[in-house]
């Protein structure tokens, strides 16, 4: 295993305001070793979430505006998730995370399964179910971010640890949303070092160099998956010395080209659009802020899903299950897949 240090740390630095008290931090173990098997129990929320909404989002928004605040977050979540419960006891755990998140937002409760309807702030009245497909959440928690116009003004799927969750709260509320994009503001926000190529953990089906990734005028015969990672990385580790030395996992790999790219390297690629660029330039194209992220193209070139959060086990087996069934081409997301199995 190798040593881990300061991508952590440098986050730390950056999503810790001075004016927060100081944090007992939750160890890697904590963060990124646990099982996602569903909960026997139900996720309790902190009792400062909006519990009592009437779920007229723009009403809330209003009284958010009302009471001073930055705006509101809609929680997608699902009553026996064990990320939403890592949400729950790990980052609101923390006095100093829910305090802030108190001070400058309302916290409204979805449960992407419930029939009960909400009234969107474009004013739609949906299901919340539909609501949570029409927004493409995939992965519980997911976090939506408005301010107090209604705009959309950030987003998290999955879970992320503490250090990156300060940092996307303070991202919204001092209104870098605005300008730039999360990741850039993570990456502007380092001043101690320069990332760097390193030593990625191997695996025996990641395709060798060149990476010709062009779909777009010949399709492939399989789906890719890009993994993107960096060196010292511990949740990169975790997935290579977990979820992926599973036979399974293996198997269901199997049916794609699988590839790995350090996304701080230089290293020369063919995107599946057909671009030139770098492994660096294309993860700053893509967004990309959490390492490491995977995400999966059909036969043509075109994005079908993005795992860019805290995964384990079974949320990795269902992702890979929804590409390599070819579910995908008959169900445009994730939560409508799972969905049509459970009838």
């Amino acid at each position: 295993m190798k040593r881990h240090l300061s991508i952590l740390t440098v986050l730390l630095a950056l999503a810790a305001p001075s004016s927060w008290p100081a944090a007992s931090e939750p160890t890697d173990k904590d963060i990124y070793e646990f099982s996602d098997v569903p909960l026997e129990t139900t996720v309790k929320h902190p009792d400062w979430f909006k519990n009592d909404s009437f779920l007229d989002l723009n009403d809330d928004i209003q009284e958010a505006a009302d009471a001073g605040k930055t705006g509101i977050i809609v929680y997608f979540g699902q009553q026996r998730c064990p990320y939403c419960q890592k949400l729950m006891k790990i980052d609101f755990g923390l006095s100093d995370i829910a305090e802030y998140t108190r001070a400058h937002f309302d916290v409204i409760p979805i449960d992407i399964w419930s029939i009960e309807e909400v009234t969107t702030p474009d004013g739609r009245t949906l299901t919340q179910r539909e609501y949570a497909i029409a927004l493409n959440t995939n992965f519980t928690p997911s976090l939506v971010f408005y301010d107090t116009k209604g705009k959309m003004a950030f987003r998290l799927r999955g879970y992320y640890p503490p250090y990156q969750f300060r940092a996307a709260l303070e991202y919204v509320v001092d209104g870098f949303y605005h300008g730039e994009t999360f990741a850039s503001y993570l990456e502007r926000g380092d001043h101690s070092r320069i990332f760097e190529a390193g030593d990625l953990n191997e695996e025996d089906f990641f395709e060798n160099p060149p990476y010709a990734l062009d779909r777009s005028h010949f399709p492939a015969d399989k789906p890719l998956a890009v993994f993107f990672e960096q060196a010292d990385c511990h949740a990169c580790d975790v997935l290579h010395t977990g979820p992926l030395r599973k036979e399974p996992v293996q198997q269901l790999l199997a049916s794609m080209n699988s590839v790995q790219l350090d996304m701080w390297s230089d290293t020369p690629l063919i995107t599946p659009s057909g671009e030139r660029t770098t492994a660096r330039d294309w993860a700053k194209e893509l967004g990309l802020f959490y390492a490491p992220t995977l995400i999966f193209f059909d036969e043509n070139g075109k994005e079908i899903i993005r795992v860019d959060s805290v995964v384990r086990l079974i949320r990795l087996s269902n992702v890979l299950k929804y590409i390599s069934s070819g579910a995908y081409r008959k169900y445009p997301d994730l939560q409508s897949w799972r969905a049509s199995r459970d009838l």
